[in-house]
């Protein structure tokens, strides 16, 4: 793993091994990706392979210019608008794929993800290596998304090359909207907002239904994902809060963590194990600390935890987006 710090060397180092075909982990502003050259399918066939990641679950392509989204797709009229309005930054958008992408990284679909992040590392590292790269999170299928190197490292120990440039920016993975077709989808909320897409947009964007899903354009719409290895309740209220932590209390034999806000008029008992994680309120705060927050109680051997729900609008939609899965048995 790097210090924070990264050298010149470093990034040329990390884009020697993306051009020479392996895979190599590198932040985000949303979270830390998995990255390989996206034209090389044997390079992009590692991906799935440490991830354990199914095959019918597509990965995102991630560029540092323009130049390269020409290279690799159809540019629809609502593109163009939201590139202009959200490029380079957390929204990426589907669209009809060039021939020269492998049939891995679509999962054999005609459109593909496509992503121009805001990250300076991020940036460095596609232009070191030359090539756009193909890019989900860079953890073991399933389970929380990392928000540090650290994280990266507790998935993959010494299994690849890790750019270290110290905690993320938003901590949850990108807006995903599908402008293949004539009417705009949502396929996966984010930190870009439905709201604000619509506004740029300045037409009705749908949310992707179940039968979206059984055909996924994009990441995160079919499998269980982020989700730690203690039992996951979430909860609304103090008094739910309560009740969960004495029923998980009763069925575990062990004390749950409690990842809650912290409230300005209210106060959680001194027996409850509880991990703050924002202000009430505080959504962005909330996003960015979700997963380091499930991760820790993993580390530190929760059999069981309570989170605290937000409302699903807004920044909240994505937040419970993530969360429901997380929570899902299977």
């Amino acid at each position: 793993m790097k210090n924070p710090t990264l050298t010149v060397e470093d990034l040329q180092k990390a884009g020697a091994l993306l051009r020479a075909g392996e895979v190599v982990a590198f932040p985000t502003e949303t979270v830390y990706g998995l990255g390989a050259n996206a034209l090389d399918e044997i390079a992009c066939a590692k991906i799935f392979a440490l991830k354990g990641r199914p095959a019918d679950n597509p990965l995102i392509i991630h560029i540092a210019s323009l130049d390269m989204l020409d290279e690799l797709t159809e540019i629809t009229p609502m593109a163009r608008k939201l590139a202009k309005a959200f490029w380079p930054g957390p929204l990426t958008m589907v669209l009809p794929k060039k021939p020269g992408i492998p049939d891995i990284v679509s999962a054999g679909l005609y459109t593909v993800g496509i992503r121009f992040p805001s990250h300076p590392t991020a940036q460095e590292l596609i232009r070191s290596a030359g090539q756009p790269i193909a890019a989900p999170s860079a953890n073991l299928s399933g389970r929380p998304s990392p928000t540090t190197a650290k994280h990266v490292a507790e998935d993959f120990i010494d299994q690849l090359l890790i750019l270290d440039s110290g905690p993320v920016e938003i901590g949850l993975e990108s807006t995903v909207i599908d402008v293949s077709g004539e009417h705009p989808i949502l396929l996966r909320p984010g930190f870009i907002t439905i709201n604000q897409l619509e506004k740029i947009l300045d037409q009705k964007v749908r949310l992707a239904n179940l039968e979206d899903a059984r055909r996924p354009a994009a990441p995160g719409m079919k499998y269980r994902h982020y989700a730690p290895k203690g039992d996951l309740r979430l909860v609304t209220t103090r008094d739910q809060a309560l009740k969960q932590h004495q029923e998980l209390r009763d069925q575990h034999k062990t004390e749950p963590l409690c990842i809650l806000t912290e409230h300005p008029d209210q106060s959680w008992p001194d027996h409850l194990e509880v991990f703050l994680i924002a202000k009430h309120g505080d959504l962005e705060t909330y996003a960015r600390n979700m997963f380091a927050a499930l991760r820790y109680a993993d580390s530190s051997g929760y059999q069981s935890i309570i989170m605290e729900a937000v409302p699903a609008e807004g920044l909240g939609l994505a937040i419970m987006n993530r969360l429901e899965k997380a929570a899902k048995k299977a």
